[in-house]
């Protein structure tokens, strides 16, 4: 569901027809949803070929992932345009295709699979999974057929991808329920990379994991039960997933609380008491006829649910920093077996983090997630974290930011000369890109 709209990233993940053409060929590839898309290690990238026409290239980075679509390979020009409608760069690019969720040794693959089998054990194996659906979609996908008001914060390009005005990166595994729905599907898992601008410390990155479950009953469902149809699906949804929290965290004291969100109704949130406090673990609800409607699916009810990969197995796994889930370094690696869920992550680095201060007079289109956007292409995951440290307006109106920069490898230390060239290449690019007034 749409937890990348209204859940946020570090909470749960409910969630926050491709036709793009081609800028030089002039090709349009439609992606139909069921079609799987390749991946292949940065190490391995063969030459692209579009139709007609091989073309080589060479970058300066590796391209970590190609998309393919009807025997058609989607290249880095297809995604990162030079373009004022396009805000997707290289780091993002270079995470398209890693898939942790399809890793088995992997936190968020060895996640997934547990959830899988709770589903696989309570409903045998009725569920269909989808893990490999392409992560570009249409802003209808994204946004619209889960009911996103036109004027709602995630569709601005200061937090979602867009790659042009029609066509994003997925903020949400919501993206393909329409879809499937239309499509027949009554009970599926979707689990993926999802992408988000966001603002840049412990628990943020840019991309991240979802996991979105639906389930569609039909009148004969419920008439039997003697309740009401909504009360039928939403019973059976708590039950559901109290099932589900007690599967991945042990027996824990759990409380639903009231909420919404435009897609469900009624829409509820889990929370668990787990390691002395409480933790938000889900967001779920029944969801809107206007979907149902739509989909096909207008005699039937139906709920979801969505949760945050990263999020829960931060807490299973004891993981503090949410960069080492895309580190390569064995020392991290190779403290997770497939099928052993709740492994204690065992730090192996204590380098010291080296602070930068950076001051400047903000302009009227200023805001912090550009400000990460333009740090994170610099300094990659070397940044630990951007903090606002304090803030004023003068007598002329002018508003001044000052940003506390926190630079610190999970693999090495970083020398003085390395963190002062990050730090000029920073207030360089701040200064240029963003249009401010350093001090």
């Amino acid at each position: 569901m749409a937890e990348a709209i209204l859940f946020g990233q570090s909470g749960s993940s409910f969630s926050r027809a491709l036709m793009f053409v081609h800028s030089n060929v002039r090709t349009s590839f439609v992606r139909a949803f069921s079609l799987p898309y390749s991946s292949s290690a940065a190490a391995s990238v063969s030459p692209v070929c579009s139709p007609g026409k091989d073309r080589r290239h060479k970058w300066q980075q590796p391209v970590a992932s190609l998309l393919e679509r009807g025997g058609v390979q989607i290249t880095r020009e297809e995604v990162v345009r030079d373009e004022p409608t396009n805000n997707v760069p290289d780091t993002i690019f270079t995470k398209i295709g890693l898939q942790l969720h399809r890793r088995n040794q992997h936190p968020i693959g060895i996640l997934k699979n547990a959830i899988y089998e709770y589903f696989d054990s309570s409903y045998e194996n009725k569920f269909e999974k989808f893990d490999d659906l392409c992560p570009i979609v249409s802003v209808k996908q994204n946004f619209d057929d889960v009911l996103v008001p036109a004027n709602h914060v995630s569709r601005s390009y200061n937090d979602t991808y867009y790659i042009d005005p029609q066509t994003v990166l997925r903020c949400h595994t919501s993206a393909h329920q329409a879809e499937l729905l239309s499509s027949g599907y009554k009970q599926f898992l979707v689990t993926g990379d999802v992408y988000r601008r966001d603002s840049i410390d412990s628990t943020h990155y840019p991309v991240f994991h979802q996991m979105e479950g639906v389930r569609v009953f039909s009148p004969s469902d419920w008439e039997s039960s003697g309740k009401g149809s909504t009360t039928y699906v939403a019973e059976d949804l708590k039950k559901c997933l109290e099932g589900l929290a007690q599967h991945l965290f042990g027996t824990v004291e759990m409380r639903w609380i009231d909420t919404y969100f435009p897609f469900t109704n009624p829409s509820f949130e889990l929370e668990i008491f787990f390691q002395e406090k409480w933790l938000e673990v889900l967001g779920c609800g029944v969801t809107e006829q206007q979907i149902m409607r739509r989909s096909g699916n207008e005699e039937n009810l139906a709920w979801a649910f969505g949760l945050g990969l990263e999020r829960l197995a931060m807490v299973l796994f004891d993981i503090t920093d949410i960069r080492l889930f895309w580190s390569d370094d064995e020392r991290f690696t190779s403290q997770f077996k497939e099928g052993q869920l709740g492994v204690k992550f065992k730090p192996f680095s204590k380098f010291p983090p080296c602070y930068k201060d950076m001051s400047f007079w903000i302009s009227e289109s200023f805001t912090e997630n550009n400000l990460c956007e333009v740090i994170r292409g610099i300094a990659g995951d070397l940044v630990e974290e951007v903090c606002l440290i304090d803030n004023f307006t003068n007598k002329k109106g002018m508003t001044s930011h000052c940003y506390r920069i926190a630079y610190r490898s999970m693999e090495r230390s970083l020398t003085d000369d390395e963190v002062n060239d990050l730090q000029w290449k920073v207030r360089e690019q701040v200064e240029s890109k963003l249009k401010v007034v350093l001090r």
